[in-house]
């Protein structure tokens, strides 16, 4: 099996683990079901190994492809959040994007105090698509699947144009 050593080596983590993890967050940041009638996101965590004793964490995203080359650490900086405020005793955690196919880890470090500049820079982000959806005025923004991957052959960056 392909992926085998490093599903090993995640295994022998000292701690509770948690996989598809389902989270939820409200509007005021507080912690809730996945399917809580108030939940204003939503999560899912590929693994969480929780090592409360020692209020530390690891986050693991799975990814299929096959280079690591344009990886988007987003969403771990998104599911760490989430940890901390369902798992207040949590204050570090470990995160990575694992490539099982390319055999590559993209590491990520975040500390509970992180957390105002972070919820800050989601919540600008938030209203940002909150004004987009209000004026119905979504603008193109380039990243690195436009020339292969993109679906949206009027958009100016599409790389088959």
């Amino acid at each position: 099996m392909f992926a085998k050593d490093a599903l090993d080596r995640l295994n022998a983590i000292k701690g509770e683990k948690l996989c598809e993890y389902k989270m939820g967050i409200t509007a005021d940041l507080e912690p809730c079901s996945f399917t809580d009638k108030d939940v204003w996101w939503r999560g899912v965590v590929d693994l969480a190994i929780l090592d409360r004793e020692n209020g530390k964490a690891y986050v693991v995203d799975y990814k299929t492809g096959k280079s690591a080359r344009y990886a988007d650490k987003d969403q771990l900086e998104l599911m760490a959040l989430a940890i901390f405020k369902h798992f207040p005793e949590i204050t570090k955690i470990n995160a990575g994007l694992l490539f099982v196919v390319c055999n590559a880890l993209v590491k990520e470090k975040y500390s509970v105090d992180q957390q105002g500049t972070a919820w800050e820079k989601w919540m600008g982000e938030y209203d940002k698509l909150t004004q987009s959806y209000a004026d119905n005025v979504w603008n193109p923004k380039p990243s690195g699947l436009c020339r292969n991957h993109c679906a949206v052959l009027s958009c100016p960056h599409n790389g088959r144009n």
